[in-house]
């Protein structure tokens, strides 16, 4: 079985490595600190520590604040309510006067599994995505998310990065480096290439062989950078591929799909199937079970794939 790690739980602890090298780090969050993981940062530097209770609202509107004498605050909460609850303060605290807030959110998708629908945010990703100028990434493994947490550090502009509640399996290494703007690519497939991001990657990766098995030659990029998108990228395996599939824990209306759709529709038209949340709400399970009701899983992957290439 391959290693697993917690996403969030390394979010917190770069929080701390970089916490020891920038004074003009704060953290903010929103009565959730042991779940988000920046209890962590709280324990080592309780004086930068700043819990606002529950109330998102203020804590963003105090990080524009804290931003406005160039301080460089990170705040954390579940992605329910660090976008869907709060949507207004980031627009109009945030974004429209453009100061340099980070917005990181744990808990994201189904994956947050019991805790049900009221809970389970699929719609985060194209609420940030929408908003001018945001900056938008979706990691897929612990290293990765350590490594993106310090790049929004050094970015000087507002970001918003999703998190899952549960582990992910481990895909990179320590030593690997990744670029807010660019993607990983495993492979270009020659007949279908598929673009996932966060818990997806993974799944997807699993199919590789299975595909090879059909006769049927796939690729996978993880498009963990969905704003800006790695145009570089998806230009080759749209002038090399015959078909996409996009992958996401998140609905399909709005995400990476819709990205990558209207990227594709002005540059090169390719058939894409999506893998995704259905235009549904979650439900209470846990995330396996969750997972498998809403076709995130090879199987789901592996039969868009064989309906794309029986078409070619």
């Amino acid at each position: 079985m391959p290693e697993k790690k917690s996403l969030r739980t390394e979010y917190g602890k770069t929080l701390v490595e970089l916490g020891k090298k920038h004074d003009d780090l704060i953290v903010l969050d929103a009565d959730l600190a042991k779940s988000t993981k920046t209890e962590l940062f709280k324990k080592e530097f309780p004086e930068r520590f700043f819990d606002m209770g529950i109330s998102e609202a203020d804590m963003i509107a105090t990080a524009s604040g804290f931003s406005s004498v160039g301080l460089k605050p990170f705040c954390s909460s579940f992605a329910m309510f660090l976008t869907g609850r709060v949507y207004d303060q980031i627009r109009n605290s945030v974004a429209y006067p453009h100061w340099n807030v980070k917005m990181v959110s744990t808990h994201a998708g189904i994956s947050v599994g019991e805790d049900g629908a009221s809970h389970q945010c699929n719609e985060d990703i194209a609420l940030m995505r929408v908003l001018p100028g945001m900056t938008l990434l979706c990691p897929s493994d612990a290293f990765m998310t350590a490594h993106l947490t310090k790049k929004l550090y050094e970015y000087e502009s507002y970001a918003y990065m999703r998190l899952p509640r549960n582990d992910l399996d481990v895909l990179y290494s320590e030593n690997d480096s990744f670029e807010i703007g660019k993607s990983v690519v495993h492979k270009i497939g020659r007949d279908i290439t598929i673009i996932a991001c966060g818990a997806m990657v993974s799944i997807a990766k699993s199919t590789l062989l299975r595909f090879q098995s059909l006769g049927i030659d796939a690729g996978l990029i993880d498009m963990y950078s969905i704003k800006p998108l790695d145009a570089e990228s998806l230009a080759q395996a749209l002038n090399k591929s015959k078909a996409l599939i996009i992958a996401e824990e998140h609905s399909v209306i709005g995400g990476l799909g819709s990205a990558v759709a209207q990227f594709s529709s002005e540059r090169r038209p390719l058939p894409i199937a999506f893998i995704g949340i259905e235009d549904v709400f979650g439900e209470s399970g846990f995330p396996d079970s969750l997972f498998l009701k809403y076709n995130l899983t090879e199987e789901a992957i592996l039969k868009k794939g064989k309906m794309l290439y029986d078409k070619f």
